[in-house]
């Protein structure tokens, strides 16, 4: 039996992201079986700030896959400890920019707030993805599930 063909995973990281930050990124991915790519942006010179800290894109259905499937092992608790651990300046009143996982080929996104909760975690593993198609999917709290509100409207 063959192994499963590697996830590319391009890693976009902002240049706030400390290079310690960016390896426990590369080492979660390539324990859960993908190939990182790294890029990091330069420092911007325009008025608004990036929205989100870290974009990895890969192909997502795949990944939640890998991550279901390796729920119980190390390499996900690394990547929830990556994803947890990256320092996020910012001004107090401010939310920290979160981390976003982007699908290249349908351009779908999920938006990984700073302050996730396990559950959140939990119930990615569990989205079908094949039900949004504008997104950004946001973790709901009050819900306890994923939802994207322009998909949501989109229905009505």
């Amino acid at each position: 039996m063959t192994e499963p063909e590697s996830l590319r995973a391009d890693l976009i990281v902002s240049h706030q992201v400390a290079r310690d930050e960016e390896e426990l990124l590369t080492t979660a991915l390539s324990a859960l079986g993908a190939t990182p790519s790294v890029r990091v942006l330069p420092p911007r010179r325009v008025a608004e700030p990036l929205t989100w800290l870290v974009l990895i894109a890969l192909p997502l259905q795949g990944f939640l896959k890998t991550l279901a499937d390796k729920a119980a092992e190390d390499g996900y608790r690394q990547l929830q400890k990556a994803f947890r651990s990256l320092r996020r300046p910012t001004a107090a009143a401010v939310p920290p920019p979160p981390v976003v996982l982007q699908d290249p080929a349908t351009g779908l996104r999920i938006i990984l707030d700073h302050d996730l909760p396990d559950e959140g975690y939990q119930e990615l593993l569990a989205v079908d993805l094949s039900q949004y198609h504008l997104g950004p999917l946001h973790y709901d709290r009050a819900q306890g599930r994923w939802r994207s509100a322009p998909d949501e409207a989109q229905l009505r």
